[in-house]
């Protein structure tokens, strides 16, 4: 049986190799949308290390659509990190569901409901907009969580809708979707709209 710091140690190579191989495979990409296959133990990480590379290592700005966790987590979470969340703007789709009060954020699109999927696209191409850089990203989280408002046929078609849109911007995208919480039927129809779907 492994001691605690040998199990740490083994953690700590594996998330480091798992870390190294989704980024290279996203470094042979441009201007691509790739859909991300993660698993709830390594959900959290494979976003923030996704955006720090970004933010940090490119020095893109972007845009990060929440239909999962409200802003004031998210920016707090990516704060803890590293992360320089002024590089981001914010659209979230999730604190009205759950908050009474929410606090004006400058750099955050506050949207009605996650059920309302033009909100979102037009939020999306007005936060696109407002970036002056040429080079940016969109971030969406989470497609499994966009189930639970809508139908898995009109979540294929705004997905098929948004990989269009960011085409049309330009911009590097990154759809992440729990795995087993979605239906394999629905991971196959929105991974043909991806120019690379990548397991974590």
């Amino acid at each position: 049986m492994l001691s605690k710091k040998e199990t740490f140690i083994k953690h700590s190579v594996l998330v480091y190799l798992m870390k190294k191989r989704y980024l290279d495979s996203i470094k042979k990409l441009d201007k691509f949308i790739a859909l991300f296959l993660v698993d709830i133990d390594n959900y959290q990480e494979t976003n923030v290390n996704l955006v720090k590379y970004f933010t940090n290592i490119k020095h893109f700005p972007g845009v990060y659509i929440t239909i999962n966790k409200p802003f004031s987590t998210l920016a707090d979470t990516f704060k803890r990190n590293g992360v320089d969340t002024n590089m981001i703007i914010f659209i979230d789709a999730v604190s009205h569901m759950h908050q009474s009060h929410i606090p004006d954020a400058e750099n955050c699109f506050y949207l009605r409901s996650p059920r309302d999927l033009s909100d979102i696209s037009i939020a999306m191409t007005e936060a696109v907009r407002a970036i002056s850089q040429d080079e940016k990203f969109v971030f969406f989280d989470s497609l499994n969580t966009l189930l639970v408002y809508s139908s898995q046929e009109t979540v294929a078609r705004f997905m098929h809708f948004l990989a269009g849109k960011m085409r049309n911007y330009q911009v590097d995208g990154i759809i992440i979707c729990l795995r087993k919480d979605t239906d394999p039927g629905l991971i196959s129809e929105v991974s043909q709209f991806c120019d690379a779907t990548i397991t974590v």
